[in-house]
């Protein structure tokens, strides 16, 4: 079983008991979110940052907690267990570790401090024609005198109608393979030639397409080194997939707990449909799921804590296959347990079920965590 220190155990409580404070209630999270047409509450986000929650993984010196990834888990797992609207909280923190690892101090300062208060990050990847495999991007980005001219379009991308500033990967040269000639820029909101449409989708408002047309941005703009892109998207895979995994471990815990409760107290044939052996299997199955998922989110955590200069290309798609994995199928069974309540809007099962599916796309396909994995055996 998992355990913490005492001082992890009361972040913990603290974290949940200001969620229950908060978002407690169906009212409250729709309060928050325009009724659900949002996946994120910039106002209830600051709230947090101003307990030092939203910095938690900053380092001190630019204002945050300088926490580790253990402490950083147990953040996402218990917000996301009590279906706090904070969505953009992970591209935010993994677009916030890019420019922890690359940016120059000066940005770190800027876009860092910014994160410890409460400022909404995106990370631009994924374009019409290079989802999956990012190398085939052709957002480009040439040099001119003082800086550089952008032009192309991107997709899928998380939070940027209400970001501060996007990281941006273009394609800087063409000369080379298509894992080179990469490059990060840094975007602020509102730039000049950059246009965001937003895409509805099933979460509601929370990904857009983005349209540069001669975007022109300072050489000051450039994160990390021209051309090394790809290699500084590699260096941030350990963060990256272990934040999605401890947001999806905190959904399915929350499906179990809803889906627990319910059969507890819905009767059929005289007594509580949970009495019957179909449900009681399936839960004591996806408890255990749940349990094992949880101690491999912090063994990777505690592993990452104690090498963090080190990739872990196998562990890190382990996590994330794994956490998203089990959470679908936590949800998907939650909704099917609860019958027709599970899926009427008016109960929280069918949101889970749709954040949690859409989870085993998004951060690299579940298909390329296993090839990834694979590759680490030699296949």
């Amino acid at each position: 079983m998992v355990t913490f220190t005492p001082e992890q155990t009361a972040f913990a409580t603290a974290v949940s008991d200001f969620c229950q404070r908060e978002t407690g209630t169906r009212a409250q999270r729709d309060a928050w979110t325009d009724d659900g047409a949002e996946n994120h509450s910039q106002e209830l986000y600051r709230k947090m940052a101003d307990l030092g929650w939203a910095g938690i993984n900053v380092p001190e010196e630019f204002g945050g907690a300088g926490a580790g990834n253990v402490e950083l888990c147990i953040f996402l797992e218990e917000a996301m267990r009590a279906m706090a609207p904070i969505g953009g909280v992970g591209p935010t923190l993994i677009t916030a570790a890019a420019y922890e690892k690359f940016a120059d101090d000066d940005l770190k300062r800027e876009v860092l401090g910014g994160v410890v208060n409460g400022d909404a990050l995106s990370i631009s990847m994924s374009e019409p024609e290079a989802g999956s495999d990012v190398g085939a991007l052709t957002c480009r980005a040439d040099k001119v005198e003082g800086g550089w001219v952008i032009n192309g379009q991107k997709t899928w991308c998380s939070n940027a109608h209400y970001a501060e500033s996007i990281l941006l990967i273009a394609r800087t040269d063409r000369s080379g393979g298509k894992h080179e000639g990469l490059t990060q820029f840094h975007i602020p909101a509102g730039a000049p030639g950059m246009e965001i449409h937003q895409i509805d989708t099933l979460g509601g408002r929370e990904v857009n397409d983005l349209y540069f047309t001669d975007c022109k941005v300072p050489d000051s703009a450039v994160v990390g080194q021209v051309d090394n892109g790809w290699r500084q998207l590699m260096a941030g895979l350990n963060t990256e997939r272990l934040i999605l995994a401890a947001m999806q471990l905190g959904v399915a815990r929350r499906s179990f707990q809803d889906t627990l409760t319910f059969v507890k107290e819905r009767k059929q044939f005289g007594r509580p449909v949970g009495s019957f052996q179909a449900l009681r299997h399936r839960l004591a199955d996806h408890a255990t799921e749940i349990e094992c998922t949880r101690e491999l989110v912090y063994s990777v955590a505690k592993a990452a804590d104690a090498n963090p200069d080190k990739l872990m290309p196998r562990e890190a798609s382990m996590v994330k296959l794994k956490a998203t994995e089990v959470s679908k199928a936590m949800t998907i069974d939650g909704m099917q347990m609860m019958g027709g309540y599970g899926y009427a809007t008016e109960f929280d099962a069918e949101r889970l079920m749709r954040g949690a599916i859409i989870s085993t796309v998004f951060g690299g396909t579940n298909e390329i965590q296993r090839d990834v994995i694979g590759k680490t055996y030699g296949l």
